[in-house]
């Protein structure tokens, strides 16, 4: 009478035992799977050599920031069907005269990983260029490549550049046909628009109201409402289409040889719960507009930018924004 219930609970323990071990190895597949993601994609994004400046005077030298990091996010107009960055780069990563960088941000993680702030320095803010006196910011990056570039922005802003991230916005054009295009509000109406068209919405500027100024706002909207869609669940339900995505925007992105795959897994853990909702975006501060030497400017505010970047060095980007107007970018955006 007594054998039974042993045996009854003998075979109930080899069931449960069993379960927990198909349970364990299918947790260890899929962690090993993910973990091999990770790696197989941090190590696909291309790394550019060289790209902070030597020889700078130790008084022209930012000190680091007091917490968190900073970004130069420069997007790339090469002037050339040819894309420059990324694994699909066959043209020169840069050319002295042959590329323009018509996109200049400055993206601050703070560390305690609430959020990002990106603020758009407009292409063609009036600025000193080191060695070549005052031009358009952008500029500096067809004179001189991406040291010359930070070098001007560190000089302008004294916030330590940490890393260099550029992008080619023709590798976006494709990255937004993977996710089946985006969505827009232009002119109170929404736009469904592919690659193509979203790289025209972008590039626009001449029959804008605030010409620059907007033009900065309407390359803030497409990539938040990119990355929106990049990260939906239902990406990444689609193995196929998961891969795609995951793909292009590896090819499309490039950042600096300082910033190791290990660095670059450790940065997108530390960011996880980051989503374009908690990101913050801006344009640097300026007085308005101008002509010099026949040449259409932009003219930044010295004293206002000076808060900012104060703000940006100190990881107090938030307490800032509590008591500064910033011309900041709304849920919509012509």
């Amino acid at each position: 009478m007594q054998e039974r219930p042993r045996r009854r609970t003998s075979r109930a323990r080899r069931v449960l035992l069993g379960a927990l071990v198909l349970l364990t190895v299918g947790l260890l597949m899929v962690g090993g799977v993910a973990w091999w993601a990770i790696e197989h994609y941090t190590g696909a994004v291309d790394r550019i050599s060289g790209v902070f400046p030597t020889k700078v005077p130790a008084g022209a030298q930012p000190a680091p920031s007091d917490g968190g990091q900073t970004f130069l996010l420069v997007g790339v107009d090469s002037r050339s069907e040819l894309p420059t960055t990324g694994r699909d780069a066959k043209a020169p990563e840069w050319k002295y005269g042959a590329q323009r960088s018509d996109t200049m941000m400055l993206v601050h993680l703070p560390a305690d990983h609430s959020g990002a702030y990106v603020v758009s320095l407009p292409r063609d803010a009036w600025v000193d260029i080191p060695g070549h006196g005052k031009a358009k910011l952008n500029a500096a990056f067809s004179w001189g490549g991406p040291p010359l570039l930070i070098d001007t922005v560190q000089r302008l802003t004294k916030v330590r550049v940490d890393h260099l991230a550029v992008i080619d916005w023709d590798g976006f054009k494709k990255l937004t046909d993977s996710v089946g295009g985006v969505d827009l509000v232009v002119d109170g109406a929404s736009r469904h628009m592919n690659g193509t068209q979203a790289l025209t919405y972008v590039r626009e500027r001449h029959h804008l109201a605030r010409g620059d100024f907007d033009r900065t706002h309407r390359q803030q909207y497409f990539l938040r409402t990119l990355l929106a869609k990049v990260m939906r669940p239902s990406t990444f339900s689609n193995p196929v289409k998961a891969t795609r995505v995951l793909d292009d925007l590896t090819a499309a992105v490039s950042v600096d040889d300082r910033l190791d795959d290990g660095d670059l897994r450790a940065l997108l853990w530390d960011n996880k719960k980051v989503r374009p909702g908690n990101m913050v975006f801006m344009n640097a501060p300026a007085k308005g507009t101008g002509t010099i030497s026949g040449q259409s400017v932009v003219l930044l505010d010295s004293d206002a930018g000076a808060q900012l970047w104060r703000a940006m060095r100190e990881d107090a980007l938030d307490i800032y924004l509590q008591s500064h107007e910033a011309d900041l970018l709304g849920a919509t955006t012509s």
